[in-house]
């Protein structure tokens, strides 16, 4: 125990000695040894802590850089689907504004009062015979009123008409029907609405009349509904030419798949001899 005390003891003056020594040596550098390691440890500890530091911050920065970045792309996002739900809500009105500009210019070539509506109900999908316009009994309309559209017949308004609204019947409807004239070989007849396999076609034509595909339809006046000379179709096919059973089928002019702005016929026109729409 006492070898133990006196040999610790006799270590701590060597090293008490040589931390002497060291204070007292100069380096090459001019300054003493022991300070020079001491600020050699110092130095080294400082550049690691900087180094830990800057990477530190460099992960913060490109962190925040990449959530703004993020926000941008979101924002912009954003931005282009506002910018493009306004240009189809444009592009709608736009569409409307022309539908409107169209009916506006047919109905100066009418020759009767006409009163705009706009479909509001109904499938004019093939195959649906009815739709559902924004005009009723409060706007004079009755049942047996003419309907027409930018590039020909409609239709026809049928019973229940409410007050603010009214029913039409699709021209190609299974129990619509028309009068109309074939405009190159002058024949009279009736076109009758089939539905989705020949929206429509033509009966009681005369059997020597010469009636050739591509020749324009037209209504005659003499149904007491719709005035004389608008558009209903071309002649598409005629099918066993020549026999008893000979079937014309038509093609419409209207579209009855998407039917938007109409014009209804508010009283029955004499036959004016009009030429077509």
């Amino acid at each position: 125990m006492f070898l133990r005390q006196t040999f610790t003891l006799f270590a701590v003056i060597c090293v008490g000695h040589v931390l002497l020594i060291s204070a007292q040596v100069q380096s090459a550098s001019g300054l003493p040894v022991l300070q020079s390691i001491a600020f050699g440890a110092l130095a080294r500890f400082q550049t690691a802590t900087g180094a830990v530091a800057d990477s530190g911050r460099g992960l913060w920065t490109n962190y925040v850089a990449v959530s703004g970045a993020a926000r941008e792309s979101e924002a912009l996002r954003r931005r282009v689907l506002d910018l493009e739900t306004e240009l189809q809500r444009q592009r709608a009105l736009a569409d409307r504004a022309m539908a409107l500009e169209s009916a506006l210019g047919l109905r100066a070539e009418v020759p009767a009062p006409t009163l705009a509506a706009r479909v509001i109900a109904g499938s004019p999908a093939p195959g649906s015979s009815r739709v559902m316009i924004d005009r009723g009994r409060r706007d004079g309309i009755r049942p047996d009123l003419a309907v027409i559209g930018e590039l020909g017949v409609v239709g026809r308004v049928i019973s229940p008409v409410a007050s603010g609204a009214a029913t039409v019947q699709l021209l190609v409807g299974q129990d619509a029907g028309a009068g109309v004239t074939l405009e190159r070989s002058g024949a009279g007849g009736i076109v009758l609405g089939g539905g989705n396999a020949a929206p429509l076609r033509i009966a009681y034509v005369p059997r020597l009349a010469d009636v050739q595909p591509g020749e324009r339809v037209l209504t005659s006046g003499q149904d007491g509904i719709y005035p004389a000379g608008f558009l209903v179709g071309t002649v598409d096919e005629v099918l066993d030419a020549g026999t008893a059973e000979r079937q014309i089928l038509v093609r419409p002019a209207v579209d009855f798949s998407h039917i938007d702005l109409v014009l209804v016929v508010l009283s029955p026109a004499p036959d004016t001899g009009r030429g077509g729409p």
